[in-house]
């Protein structure tokens, strides 16, 4: 039987995590989309990518608008390509993400 204190020590929140915390992405890989609710129960949408991580539970990671963005630049270029990276600078509202081809 576990304590309260035990599990409140263990407990680590819900966060998603981010498509550049990846090393490699698929351009094949399934995408969804959500209407979520945040802190302020106001809507917003959210699209995001499923993967499994070493213990096989799956992690979802967040796809921003400005990578889908550059990702349809790039294969608009070059229909070929098969997977990439997503580089990621600054914080909060000043993020900014790189798309690279990896292939």
């Amino acid at each position: 039987m576990t304590t309260i204190g035990e599990h409140a020590q263990a407990y680590e929140p819900k966060r998603m995590k981010n498509i550049a915390d990846l090393e490699v992405v698929s351009v094949s890989q399934e995408i969804k989309t959500e209407v979520r609710k945040d802190k302020d129960n106001a809507d917003y949408e959210v699209a995001f990518i499923n993967l499994p991580n070493e213990e096989g539970k799956i992690e979802e990671y967040r796809v921003p608008n400005s990578v889908a963005e550059q990702l349809k630049t790039m294969m608009a270029e070059k229909p070929e390509m098969t997977s990439f990276k997503v580089t990621k600078k600054g914080e909060g509202l000043n993020t900014t993400y790189q798309v690279v081809p990896l292939d």
